[in-house]
């Protein structure tokens, strides 16, 4: 088989971005069960061969849909992500907004990293994808900000029988690989002190404006041969917003209104994409792709035209003189790879 970051760079390659899944799962705004599967199809007919979802995105929500548009498609043309650690229990009672996700099924989540959690979770999101395979399984948000004094003992759990059991569906070829999927760097530096994986989906922490995956995680990663998913290229926000949202609300990070520095550093990248007519959604989605362990870049939409412009993005010419000038002022560290000037870093 096929090593997971080949088959991701190979997924990845003709369109130079993958579809995530969060948008689609009603993340902060509903979208239709049609809207979302022409999303999906206008993904496909863009050549993205690479979709992510998980059972938190939308309580199953995004998974149901994911499924819907990609049962018609070639089951050995595409890579499909999805996640385990959080298991949907169906209650009544349950609200229709969830975790930022709005007007979702009757769920709730229960936290659960053992090897019969593991396995359940990635049963049961099978059947929401009606699909027999999932190439690639993460860990989903294993972090102490999520689960506070549970950290520790679910960690453990993930360790000592959750990844054991994701390793033996490796070994058994009903999964290509495994992961965790996280959005802080420590948890990735721990779980690989204890473990081998084939890919890390890390949001958010190798971008414009948050470089903290570049010192130790990236050449550690390329090191052991653990691919990376960039997610959150964007930042939850304020790299697709800029400094100053149209809307007139608080820019966001890591889905919060965003600290002032953060908003100063982004205005400063905003002033040079200004100077080289380069826009700030462009170069953040180019950005990390130039990192050599950095094997896709993951990115969301919730319209056709989304998708579009997301891919134009990822296209759009952006001159060596932007990205120098970037690296002169600070705003990319000085040891981080820059596209089209990998001879330079």
């Amino acid at each position: 088989m096929q090593p997971v970051t080949e088959r991701l760079r190979a997924a990845t390659a003709a369109a130079g971005v993958a579809l995530g899944g969060a948008p689609l799962g009603n993340l902060y705004h509903a979208v239709p069960d049609a809207v979302a599967v022409a999303v999906i199809r206008r993904a496909w007919q863009h050549g993205i061969r690479y979709f992510d979802t998980a059972p938190h995105y939308g309580q199953g929500l995004s998974e149901r849909r994911f499924g819907a548009a990609l049962r018609a498609m070639p089951r050995d043309e595409f890579l499909l992500s999805t996640k385990v650690g959080r298991l949907l229990r169906a209650d009544a009672s349950a609200p229709s907004a969830q975790h930022g996700y709005v007007d979702v099924p009757a769920f709730v989540q229960e936290y659960d990293y053992s090897r019969d959690g593991v396995l359940r979770s990635l049963e049961d999101s099978r059947a929401r994808l009606g699909l027999a395979r999932v190439d690639i399984v993460y860990a989903h948000d294993l972090d102490r900000a999520t689960h506070a004094e549970r950290f520790d003992a679910h960690l453990r759990e993930l360790l000592d029988s959750g990844l054991p059991a994701l390793a033996e569906l490796k070994r058994d070829g009903v999964i290509a690989g495994y992961g965790i999927g996280v959005n802080g760097v420590p948890i990735c530096l721990d779980v690989l002190r204890h473990a081998d994986l084939d890919a890390i989906l890390l949001a958010g922490r190798y971008t414009l404006a948050d470089q903290s995956a570049l010192p130790e995680l990236l050449p550690l990663c390329l090191r052991r041969g653990v691919a990376v998913v960039l997610g959150g290229a964007f930042n939850s926000g304020i790299l697709a917003t800029g400094a100053r949202p149209a809307d007139g609300g608080p820019p966001l990070f890591d889905y919060e209104p965003a600290s002032a520095p953060v908003i100063a550093r982004v205005a400063a990248l905003e002033a040079v994409g200004t100077r080289h007519d380069v826009p700030l959604r462009a170069a953040a989605l180019q950005f990390p792709a130039a990192h050599r362990a950095v094997a896709a870049v993951l990115a969301g939409a919730r319209s056709e035209s989304e998708v579009d412009a997301l891919l134009a993005m990822r296209r759009f010419p952006v001159p060596a003189e932007y990205w120098r000038e970037l690296r002169a002022r600070g705003l990319v560290a000085a040891e981080a790879p820059l596209p089209d000037l990998h001879s330079d870093s």
